[in-house]
């Protein structure tokens, strides 16, 4: 048997690419494709992980039952005890 010419094999290699509906990569260069073509992670780990639920859009959705967020009081109270002894935030600047 002869053996077959350098364009034969290229020729070959592009038709077989177009039949089997795969990229003709001539020059073996990395294009991801392994990459791309896996399934993505995100929505399965969004959906592993339940939903989050504070006190606060609690309070907000059902203003009816009176929730109080102790932690939310509690950090209230902190700034108020800093403005009382001269620690808290400076005052805006006010706009010319």
């Amino acid at each position: 048997m002869a053996a077959a010419l350098p364009s034969q094999l290229k020729a070959l290699t592009r038709l077989r690419c177009a039949i089997f509906q795969t990229s003709y990569n001539p020059t073996s260069v990395r294009t991801g494709a392994k990459y791309l073509r896996r399934r993505l992670r995100g929505p399965s780990m969004m959906n592993y992980y339940p939903p989050v639920i504070n006190i606060a859009q609690l309070a907000r959705k059902y203003p009816e039952l009176e929730l109080v967020d102790e932690d939310e009081e509690q950090r209230l109270q902190d700034v108020e005890d800093k403005k009382k002894r001269g620690k808290g935030a400076p005052k805006k600047a006010k706009s010319k």
